[in-house]
């Protein structure tokens, strides 16, 4: 890939990445967050920086499970449990 190819995925993470400020739902925000760390994931490997691939790895790691903790938590009955006692 081309110098200025791995320029424009840098700046198109960085572009995902602010744009996941104005999401509003949980659930797109979580795959906004997964979609843009992954354009980190790539362009931390094509630039050979392993502190950017580790950071986005844990980045869309964290989202992924809270996306799908969350859905299968909402599909089981389980969300609001916590708000309805009291939070204990």
């Amino acid at each position: 890939m081309s110098g200025i190819a791995i320029e424009w995925l840098g700046w198109m993470a960085t572009a995902v990445f602010v744009g996941s400020y104005f999401c509003i739902r949980p659930s797109v925000l979580r795959a906004v967050q997964m979609s843009g760390a992954l354009l980190w994931v790539t362009y931390g490997a094509l630039i050979g920086s392993s502190p950017v691939v580790v950071a986005n790895v844990l980045v869309f790691s964290a989202a992924a499970w809270t996306l799908f903790r969350r859905g299968s938590a909402k599909s089981s009955g389980r969300i609001g449990t916590a708000a309805r006692s009291g939070g204990r």
